[in-house]
């Protein structure tokens, strides 16, 4: 068995998750208290207890998905279980690279605070938007980009899998290519409900501030292999991480060859770690696409944490 762990980027959040690995394991609490005092919010009482409108401002949103995501990882850890190769997707990546020892967890929370409330800043709400595009060819989808450029900025921002292309720029131009996507015979388009047009180029404002909070940090070189959302391919060295991050922001998110890559390496079993199981819908998409059989787990609570180890602990005695 072959063990790649998968961290959740934005957008699966809600009010009281982490709380049950929290209440109930020690070294999730204390790891997470640590990192509390690290911010300028009470991060405990908006994840479980505070409203959701705040929870989904972006600048919230990423610090409470780091924690609950290492808070997994950490309850997984525990138990013995570690991976061959993790990556993340968007914001998830820190959760990578901190679960790759390349980044401290309490560097990562405030980093990522700054990277939210860049991000959220960059663009002004309503000027951009970003739709998924579900069931319609990679060729056609470029050729409504190409005529919804005259509009305005309009570029993939995530590919997830062979049949979901996510993009984003600014509103009329991405109106323009949901019109013409329905036209060519998309199968769904759905609007994303986010404050911005991330991994786009309508985020460098965001990246040059990200680049400066960058260059302040400690990174380490990676003891666990890890595969960037730029390139595709594996982090080398700890030099490389901060250019990365940087481009990272306004980057298309590599998410379909990044699972390939894993698959390529073998990975038979996946593990999500954080609110949520949109990664592992994208695994189950990719793998069965290539005729390959895989475990698919997750961690967010603490059912889902003795689901995983149970099913883990199936697979090794089969072994």
């Amino acid at each position: 068995m072959k063990i790649a762990f998968i961290f959740a980027g934005q957008g699966s959040q809600y009010i009281g998750m982490g709380k049950e690995l929290y209440d109930n394991i020690l070294i999730c609490r204390e790891t997470f208290d640590k990192a509390r005092n690290l911010l300028d919010f009470d991060i405990k009482e908006l994840m479980f207890n505070g409203e959701k409108e705040e929870l989904d401002i972006t600048e919230n949103t990423q610090p409470a998905i780091l924690a609950t995501s290492i808070m997994a990882m950490k309850a997984l850890e525990e138990k013995g279980i570690r991976p061959e190769v993790v990556a993340g997707l968007s914001l998830g990546e820190y959760s990578a690279l901190v679960s790759a020892k390349a980044l401290s967890f309490y560097e990562a929370i405030p980093l990522i605070r700054k990277r939210g409330k860049f991000m959220q800043e960059a663009v002004p709400i309503g000027v951009g938007s970003m739709i998924a595009i579900i069931g319609l060819d990679l060729e056609k989808i470029k050729i409504a980009l190409d005529k919804a450029k005259s509009i305005g900025i309009v570029e993939i921002a995530n590919y997830n899998t062979n049949n979901q292309i996510v993009v984003g720029g600014e509103r009329e131009a991405v109106e323009k290519v949901k019109d013409l996507c329905i036209e060519f015979g998309a199968r769904r388009v759905i609007e994303l409900k986010v404050s911005g047009p991330f991994h786009t180029s309508l985020l460098e404002r965001a990246s040059v501030k990200l680049k400066a909070e960058l260059e302040k940090v400690e990174f380490k070189k990676p003891e666990v292999k890890i595969i960037s959302n730029v390139t595709a391919d594996f982090i080398e060295d700890e030099e490389e991480i901060s250019g990365i991050l940087y481009k990272q922001v306004k980057s298309s998110v590599r998410w379909n060859e990044s699972i390939n890559k894993m698959l390529d390496m073998g990975i038979d079993t996946f593990v999500e770690l954080g609110p949520g199981r949109v990664l592992s819908g994208f695994v189950k998409e990719i793998s069965r696409d290539r005729k390959l059989k895989v475990n698919i787990f997750n961690v967010e609570d603490l059912k889902s944490l003795d689901k995983t180890l149970e099913g883990i602990g199936g697979l090794n005695d089969k072994k």
